[in-house]
């Protein structure tokens, strides 16, 4: 029978243990140790039955326990004292408030930090991978370093889905309904205590509503907000349904919410709280970019300013940074062009932003572009003053898949820059080895070594001794096989074994064996099977008679992609069979809690992608700071890191070629001596240096590597670090360059916003016309100079609009310029007869080879973050792009 409606009862706590609440509503509990020992202490069975879920465990521990831990002192003293650590956790002046004071100009007053999911604990599962995972660990780095981010998202009720593996092997989803009442949110009330409430119109005269939950990430507020109101239609209370599910209108809807509901969330949340309004808006790829029309159209309806839409289009641009998380234009965004036009017109219109303007904004205007097609991270790239990639291999990448908004400008000086990402270290680091570290340099060090990324702190561990490092790592190895042995005995009792049938399952894996661990998503880039290219080969290292090696898989496929489910299938299939099933071991619904066991316990993270498809990678970042060894693709982070001593690099096959066509015959090849490579590289150099043990049966060249990975990637991998940088590199100018603009009632915006469009209107007028040098033989000296004297044309614009650059460097068999130097030449004199202005300056020739030069003229305005910010440069007749036409 089923119940006709479901409600949540929940516990009366005695007066006593009332901060069990409160310690309880506030995340923090899943990444300090102390919290969850205090919560399993509660109820150590009940604890487990719900996951390690503080919220579900109140609800359910037995009033009996409760009315007994009311009247326990020595646990009423562990409550107090934790209760009372939170606190001044949640006040004490942390790193950015220290350096607030120490910092001549402000720094942001709040940030508002936009993701379509976040991973913060298993017990909120409002995530489906990286991305979420990555947002979910900068709000807990921001928290721990105090910095004042306001994170945003939407709370879907049937959260991404949970995994289970048919008989055959083929991946099943279910969607598990999410009661609110049983989480750790709480509900937006205005002051009359009636929900909180977002409104956005729709076409056809409809409103979509949402409710704004509120969860506490430690010192941080995440806004998520919730269709599933009485106050929609079933249509719009499907919208938050579940995460990445529906199609293109239902997506469009989620991202029109994310984005201008989110806004409006923020500002409800700040009127009723008193928080800071945020001076900087933190966009994550293009699901949130409707926010910034949104704070176009605030602007643009607000009295004291008067801005028109360029104006508070500058004025918006100035504080908003966009942050790309994919390396290719297939993991981007794009609607239908009408689609948009129908939810930004008409009777849905935003006042005083033209539904022109947004579609400008998305447009798809470069070369091979598609006018039908709205382009998200096109909009987010032109609501954004300053833009990222994730690693620096990454930025690369995105400045050349986004070149065609910067016409005339190569790829790298494309206004993208790069922020490596971090992993959050009390998440992801295991009790144990916080434990040993603490023990060789403390534990206040050691939790400011995790908080803030110095590499200051991290220095000592290279102290502690080879016995200690060996037997954490048998100790991590050993939980990790019980873990796995769990898991897999319920997968295969729901995949309809009988348990007479499962005797098996005691004996797989060796917590003395070398352990290989792969999980991650399953898109086909990923290569979740290129193990098993040569199956005998595999077989051979699985069953090696003195060198085995064992490897546990865990990833999930997007429901729609049959493909990815194939790739599962075929894992599985390898994984069952029973010769060596004892050595390899597929497990099903990868989460947050399973990683929390995989990373610590393997000996080896593999990584195989694509090269260069992986935009950072940070599950070996995780795996690495347990002293787990990276073999990987030099893709992301590791292409970055990678030093030789704390991992492997797996040789790929365009090294010496160039990239393969991934639709042609070559991608089998290139996969075959990939595949290759990695059985090559297990087999005679991990395998190899893992089982060399001295007298004492130590293996003293690994354990040498596992020091070297944590003293030297320890502080780099962390989200502290990443965050520290965004603050000094991003998030502080951007929240200087909006105060210039927006204060003083715009005028700033105004003033910027005019002359850019006179700029625009003249440029087709500037020229640069003659360019002459005192180069008496085409071979020059090293240190020797070329006096250049250029004539340019600037119509109606004045000398103060522009620069006149000398562009100068090698030069290849094209007169491509690379590793270019830039010379700003000067103006001597006023205009000459025919409106021409002479630049001068001295080119120093300081490199040997082929050296050439080219001049170019590009708007100069001090409020511009970049020189191609306008997209706009002139160039000689001769010269194209950063061709060298002039000299060589």
């Amino acid at each position: 029978m089923k119940a006709i409606r479901r409600f949540t009862v929940r516990t009366v706590l005695p007066e006593q243990l009332q901060p069990l609440h409160e310690l309880a509503l506030n995340l923090r509990w899943s990444w300090h140790p102390e919290t969850r020992d205090l919560f399993r202490s509660v109820d150590p069975e009940v604890w487990a039955a719900t996951g390690e879920d503080p919220v579900r465990l109140l609800g359910e521990v037995p009033a009996a326990r409760l009315a007994a831990l009311a009247a326990d002192r020595r646990f009423l003293r562990r409550l107090g004292d934790l209760a009372d650590d939170l606190r001044e956790y949640l006040t004490g002046p942390r790193w950015y408030q220290t350096r607030q004071q120490s910092d001549a100009a402000p720094l942001p007053a709040a940030i508002a930090y936009f993701s379509p999911e976040y991973g913060i604990a298993a017990a909120l599962p409002q995530y489906s991978g990286g991305l979420g995972i990555l947002a979910g660990d900068h709000l807990k780095a921001a928290s721990d370093l105090g910095v004042p981010v306001v994170g945003v998202g939407l709370f879907y009720r049937h959260g991404y889905f949970r995994q289970s593996l048919s008989r055959d092997g083929w991946q099943q989803e279910r969607y598990p309904l999410l009661d609110p009442d049983e989480l750790a949110v709480s509900l937006l009330r205005e002051a009359d205590g009636t929900p909180g409430r977002v409104d956005l119109a729709l076409p056809g005269g409809r409103t979509l509503a949402a409710h704004i939950w509120k969860a506490q990430v430690g010192r941080v507020p995440l806004l998520l907000l919730d269709s599933d109101i009485e106050a929609n239609s079933p249509a719009e209370r499907d919208v938050t349904d579940r995460l990445y599910g529906g199609g293109s209108e239902h997506r469009l809807l989620q991202e029109m919410l994310l984005g201008i509901g989110g806004v409006r969330a923020v500002r409800a949340y700040c009127r009723l709280t008193g928080h800071p309004a945020p001076d900087v808006f933190h966009t994550n790829e293009g699901h949130a970019g409707f926010l910034g029309v949104e704070r176009i159209r605030e602007l643009v309806a607000d009295d004291r300013t008067g801005l028109d839409f360029a104006a508070a289009l500058e004025a918006v641009r100035a504080g908003t940074l966009f942050t790309t998380h994919t390396p290719v234009p297939a993991g981007i965004d794009r609607f239908d062009r009408e689609l948009v036009a129908r939810h930004f017109g008409g009777d849905a219109a935003l006042p005083g932003v033209p539904v022109e303007q947004v579609l400008a904004l998305g447009a798809e205007s470069w070369q091979d572009g598609d006018p039908k097609l709205f382009n998200m991270a096109a909009m987010g790239l032109r609501l954004a003053q300053r833009a990222n990639g994730v690693s620096t291999l990454h930025g690369e990448v995105s400045r050349s898949m986004f070149n065609g908004l910067w016409p005339g400008f190569d790829p790298a000086e494309v206004p993208i820059t790069s922020v490596t990402n971090g992993v959050h270290a009390a998440t992801w680091i295991d009790p144990a080895v916080v434990r040993l570290g603490a023990a060789e340099i403390g534990a206040e060090r050691a939790e400011e070594a995790m908080t803030t990324g110095e590499s200051k702190r991290w220095t000592g561990l290279e102290r502690i001794g080879n016995t200690e490092v060996w037997q954490l790592r048998r100790a991590l190895r050993a939980q990790l096989v019980e873990e796995a042995r769990r898991r897999l005995h319920a997968s295969w009792r729901r995949r309809g074994a009988g348990e007479a049938e499962l005797g098996w399952v005691s004996s797989v894996l060796d917590p003395d064996v070398l352990t290989i661990g792969f999980a991650r998503r399953v898109p086909s880039y990923k290569r979740l099977t290129l193990m098993l290219r040569d199956q005998e080969r595999l077989r051979a290292l699985l069953l090696h008679p003195t060198r085995p090696v064992q490897i546990v898989v865990a990833g999930k496929a997007h429901p729609a992609d049959d493909g990815g489910k194939r790739l599962i299938q075929q894992m599985v299939a390898f994984a069952d069979d029973p010769a060596v099933r004892h050595r390899i071991v597929f497990l099903p619904d990868y989460d947050m809690a399973m990683a929390q066991r995989l990373y610590p316990g393997c000996d080896v993270w593999l990584n195989n992608p694509l090269r260069p498809l992986e935009a950072c990678g940070t599950s070996g970042m995780k795996a690495a700071l347990n002293g787990c060894l990276n073999l990987s693709v030099l893709d992301g982070w590791w292409d970055e890191w990678f030093d030789g001593r704390n991992g492997w690099a797996i040789p790929t096959a365009d090294e010496s070629g160039g990239a393969l066509d991934p639709d042609s015959g070559e991608a089998e090849r290139r996969d075959d001596i990939e595949a290759a490579a990695l059985y090559d590289l297990i087999e005679n150099q991990v395998a190899a240096r893992f089982y060399d043990r001295d007298a004492d049966g130590l293996p003293q060249q690994w354990i040498a590597m596992v020091r070297h990975t944590l003293v030297t990637l320890g502080p780099k991998v962390l989200a502290g670090r990443m965050v520290r940088e965004y603050v000094e590199r991003l998030y502080a100018p951007a929240a200087q360059a909006q105060r210039e603009l927006a204060g003083q009632h715009g005028h700033g915006a105004r003033e910027l916003a005019l002359w850019k469009a006179t700029v625009r209107e003249a440029w087709p007028a500037v020229r640069v016309e003659h360019v002459e040098a005192d180069c008496p033989t085409e071979a020059q000296e090293l240190g020797s100079s070329l006096e250049l004297r250029v004539q340019v044309a600037l119509g109606t614009l004045r000398p103060g609009d522009v620069e006149v650059q000398a562009v100068s460097g090698r030069v290849d068999e094209r007169d491509r310029i690379s590793d270019a130097c830039l010379l700003a030449l000067k103006p001597v004199g006023g205009p000459d007869l025919d409106g021409r202005i002479r630049y001068e300056g001295s080119l120093e020739l300081c490199r040997t080879g082929p050296f050439g030069y080219t001049v170019r003229v590009l708007p100069a305005h001090p409020r511009l973050a970049s020189p191609a910010e306008l997209g706009l440069v002139a160039l000689p007749a001769e010269s194209a792009g950063m061709d060298a036409g002039l000299l060589r």
